[in-house]
């Protein structure tokens, strides 16, 4: 087994973090500040920090703006620190993904002084997590990905 990055202290037992929360922009807000208070200051790196900020919003925004879309429902978040990173899951029972499918990430067409509104959320996801895998089993949506650290 590979050495565990210095940075990552006694990060890699911590353990499972699992939130359940109703589909709803504040609920987002709280579990993310709820998720980032578990974890002991100076235990996760702060490059870590800011990339996991970044895609675990934005997949959870994406749930309740499209999956559920004005629906009520919960999503289930589970983050493991594991040597060297995070691993996610997120499960909904809200709609599919499109044909089934993780969107590409592509930027947006756009003009400098004509910024979209949105548009940028499936190539951060994808420009900072890595084996990203979506399935839809049943009435069930699960997002797996991995966040790795950079040290």
């Amino acid at each position: 087994m590979p050495d565990r990055p210095p940075d990552m202290g006694d990060l890699a037992d911590f353990g499972v973090v699992r939130l359940v929360i109703p589909a709803e922009p504040m609920a987002v807000r709280q579990a993310l500040e709820q998720l980032f208070a578990t974890v002991p200051p100076g235990l996760l790196p702060e490059d870590l920090r800011m990339s996991a900020e970044i895609v675990i919003a934005e997949v959870l925004n994406n749930i309740v703006e499209h999956a559920y879309a004005g629906s009520s429902g919960d999503i289930d978040l589970s983050v493991q620190p594991l040597h060297g990173g995070l691993r996610c899951s997120v499960t909904d029972h809200g709609a599919p993904m499109p044909d089934h499918r993780l969107p590409g990430g592509a930027l947006p067409a756009w003009q400098p002084d004509d910024l979209p509104e949105g548009g940028f959320g499936w190539f951060m996801i994808q420009a900072l997590a890595q084996d990203i895998r979506y399935d839809r089993i049943g009435a069930t949506n699960r997002l797996t990905f991995w966040l790795p650290a950079e040290g």
